[in-house]
C-alpha cells in the first residue's frame, strides 16, 4: 500500500508532513516503535497481539531469555551513560546498520519497551515488546529511514540498587533537521548489580494535541 500524507499537529503547534509511519511513530514515541507503523493502521490487530502475549504469560512458564553480550563498560558505568547509549545506539542515518548487540547489551534479560498506545476510540493501552521484538520490528525502519533521538532533560531518583529516569526526548529524521517530528518521555527503570547498571523497562508515552510536555521536565532536573 503506497502511503499518503497528512498533517501531525502537536499540542496546538503545526509540524512537518508526515506519512502515516512517521506519523505512528510520532505517537508512540522513542524510535521505539518504528516498524509497528502498519499495525497501528488496524488497532484491532494489536488488541490481539496484546491478548496473545498475556495469555502466553498465563500459560507455560516461557523458556530463559537468552545471556546478553558483553558490555562496553563505559556504556554500562553510570546512568546516565547507560542511557545515552541506548539513544545514540538507535539514531544514524539512513542506510547505516545499528549496533544491535549493543543495544542488547544494555538490557537484563527478559527486559521489556513499553509504548502507550492510544487509539482512536477505546483506552490506551501499554504495548509490551522485548529487545528482540524491537530489534525485529523497528529495526529494518530505522536503518531504511534514518532516525536520530536525543535527550533534552531528566529527571533521576535512586534507591540501592534501583533508578528510575524520565528523559525527555525529541525525534528527528536527520540530526540536521531544525525541529523534532516528535517529542515525549521514557521513563527508564534501571538496575545497578554492584558492577554495572543495567535497563529493565523502557516504558514511554508522548507528546500530543491536549497532551503537553510539562515545563518542568523540559529543563534539567
Amino acid at each position: 500500500m503506497r502511503p499518503t500524507t497528512h498533517r501531525l499537529v502537536a499540542c496546538g503547534r503545526a509540524r512537518r508532513r508526515l506519512t502515516p509511519a512517521a506519523a505512528f511513530l510520532a505517537a508512540c514515541g522513542v524510535a521505539l516503535l518504528a516498524a509497528c507503523g502498519a499495525g497501528a493502521a488496524q488497532d484491532s490487530s494489536g488488541a490481539a497481539d496484546e491478548q496473545s502475549a498475556a495469555g502466553a504469560s498465563a500459560g507455560a512458564p516461557a523458556a530463559a531469555a537468552p545471556a546478553p553480550p558483553a558490555a562496553d563498560p563505559a556504556d554500562v558505568a553510570s546512568i546516565d551513560a547507560i542511557i545515552a547509549a541506548v539513544y545514540d545506539v538507535i539514531s544514524g542515518p539512513a542506510g547505516e546498520p545499528r549496533d544491535w548487540d549493543r543495544m542488547r547489551s544494555l538490557f537484563v534479560p527478559g527486559a521489556r519497551l513499553i509504548p502507550v498506545r492510544v487509539p482512536e476510540s477505546g483506552p490506551a493501552r501499554a504495548m509490551q515488546l522485548s529487545v528482540e521484538d524491537y530489534i525485529e520490528r523497528a529495526g529494518p525502519q530505522l536503518e531504511e529511514g534514518g532516525f536520530f533521538e536525543r535527550e533534552v532533560a531528566n529527571r533521576t531518583e535512586r534507591y540501592g540498587h534501583i533508578a528510575h529516569v524520565f528523559s525527555t526526548y525529541e525525534s528527528r529524521r536527520t540530526a540536521e533537521d531544525p525541529e523534532p517530528f516528535a517529542r515525549g518521555i521514557n521513563s527508564f527503570q534501571l538496575l545497578y548489580d554492584g558492577g554495572r547498571w543495567w535497563i529493565v523497562t523502557i516504558y514511554w508515552d508522548a507528546e500530543r494535541p491536549g497532551q503537553p510536555i510539562p515545563d518542568r521536565y523540559l529543563t534539567q532536573g
